[in-house]
């Protein structure tokens, strides 16, 4: 098999439409606005000093991303596996970053790269608590661009139908696959990780 160059993609993809150039937009409009607060995930990647790359899901109640300007978003950090490979990098490179916003039910996505910063400022981490708790950090995105991305991707995943949908019994818990792995830890079943879950979202 033999790597494409950049001449190459030229003569397999033609050049995008004007309509397709025009739609990314250098703020969060009405639209983006309406779509981030129906979200309750998203994807943020960021990029290390070394070329690496992470990719990070998010999550919370829709619009846990607060549009604080047209400009300027807000995501709140809840407990997690304590590496903070997004954050390292954005505190340690360059900043930039990407999301991709998901709203259950529609196929379309938003997409917003900006740059990002961290903040503990007890009032900022008191404004954003979810859950009864407060987050340990709040990644402030100062936004560059944004904008829709069609929804071709999740109609061939067929992402949202009840159809395509695996039973969790199919798969081995997140407790069982990393013991199997590491051979770290006592492995747990399902239902005992989502009880414990429970208490640390």
């Amino acid at each position: 098999m033999s790597d494409l160059a950049a001449s190459d993609l030229k003569t397999i993809y033609p050049n995008p439409t004007p309509r397709v150039i025009a739609k990314a937009r250098s703020e969060i409009d009405i639209h983006a606005k309406k779509f981030i607060a129906m979200s309750p995930f998203c994807v943020l990647a960021t990029s290390g000093t070394d070329g690496s790359v992470d990719a990070s899901p998010r999550g919370g109640h829709p619009g846990f991303v607060s549009v604080a300007a047209s400009n300027q978003l807000l995501m709140p950090d809840r407990s997690g596996n304590n590496r903070i490979d997004s954050f390292k990098n954005i505190v340690e490179g360059s900043g930039f970053v990407q999301l991709i916003f998901f709203v259950p039910g529609i196929d379309e996505t938003l997409r917003v790269g900006g740059t990002g910063r961290l903040s503990a400022d007890p009032k900022l981490l008191a404004a954003m608590e979810e859950f009864g708790k407060l987050p340990r950090a709040v990644l402030r995105i100062d936004v560059h661009e944004a904008y829709f991305h069609c929804g071709k991707a999740l109609m061939r995943a067929r992402l949202w139908s009840k159809e395509t949908q695996v039973e969790r019994a199919m798969f081995p818990s997140i407790s069982q696959v990393i013991h199997d792995q590491t051979r770290l830890g006592e492995p747990e079943s399902q239902a005992e990780v989502e009880a414990r879950y429970q208490t640390q979202l």
